[in-house]
């Protein structure tokens, strides 16, 4: 460490934010030739049947936010006139399309300010150090799904021996925070069980009616092949039950989520592209898939337990 460096460490230890300290504090976590490996890579078989980087032609939702992902993986693009706001980064196989797409619709990855994860599994994390390398951009994240994106790889469930690059989280975030950028404000609601830092995130929007919404990127609440009993990580089943909860008194018209079949993508997308403006605009949609993922789960819990038995 030079001098300059050395002195900037001693005022760091008393507390003195200094340039250098936190120009350290940014260095990346996955070097260029691991992001740029981890790209080319073939496609996992998993990946292939889930559809996760089989093209699909970006769009504008509603207000400002955009579909920017794959048919079967979801990348979020909120745009305001200081930057932008990048939710999931899918593959990192996905990179170079996301940034495509970003493309079409008229944006540039460089303008992208942060990087918000909806959970730390391959398909949504494993994107997005390559596109914090395009971008510069920062990434939030939850405390308890840190450890995950900073490993570049998550020790239960299906997805467990599929490393993705590391990405160096830049800002935790808890439940109530916001992020907050030209005049668009998210935030952050804790709803783990799918992972332990599962993070699902808020927005008000308006319409092409002129008419406000509220958009909710809902993060997973399925159990998606992860052993419930015995529990993949202390307080999952609890974890899970308590979110149901939460999301149950949770109010929401615009439903978007990490994957296609979660938020009726492809039929939604038709009927907008058929003249339907609001075709994204349901105040029911919501409760149904909680409905559906809580009765889902319920039923996985008790077949894994007579599994057991």
């Amino acid at each position: 460490m030079n001098l300059r460096c050395y002195v900037a460490g001693l005022a760091l230890a008393m507390g003195v934010q200094s340039g250098c300290a936190a120009k350290e504090q940014r260095q990346p976590l996955a070097s260029d030739a691991v992001i740029d490996a981890a790209e080319r890579a073939p496609l996992d078989p998993f990946a292939v049947s889930g559809r996760w980087n089989k093209p699909f032609v970006p769009f504008t939702v509603i207000g400002n936010i955009h579909y920017v992902g794959t048919e079967g993986a979801s990348a979020f693009l909120i745009t305001t006139p200081e930057g932008h706001i990048l939710i999931d980064g899918i593959l990192a196989q996905s990179v170079p399309q996301i940034i495509g797409n970003i493309r079409a619709l008229g944006f540039d990855i460089r303008d992208v300010k942060f990087l918000l994860n909806s959970h730390a599994h391959i398909d949504h994390a494993g994107g997005l150090a390559g596109l914090q390398r395009a971008s510069g951009a920062r990434m939030v994240a939850s405390a308890a799904d840190r450890p995950t994106l900073e490993a570049g790889a998550i020790g239960f469930g299906p997805t467990k021996d599929m490393a993705f690059p590391p990405i160096r989280v830049d800002r935790v975030i808890g439940d109530g925070d916001t992020v907050t950028l030209g005049g668009a404000t998210l935030t952050a609601h804790m709803t783990p069980g799918h992972t332990q830092g599962c993070t699902t995130w808020s927005l008000p929007v308006r319409g092409a009616d002129g008419a406000q919404h509220t958009a909710l990127f809902h993060c997973s609440t399925t159990v998606a092949g992860q052993s419930v009993h015995p529990e993949s990580w202390p307080g999952m089943v609890a974890a899970y039950r308590a979110t149901f909860a939460k999301l149950r008194a949770m109010k929401a018209d615009v439903l978007l989520a990490p994957h296609d079949n979660f938020f009726d993508l492809e039929a939604r997308r038709a009927r907008q592209l058929a003249g339907d403006a609001n075709a994204f605009v349901d105040p029911h949609a919501l409760g149904r898939l909680n409905e559906e993922m809580a009765k889902a789960f319920e039923g996985e819990l008790g077949r894994q337990k007579g599994a057991a038995n």
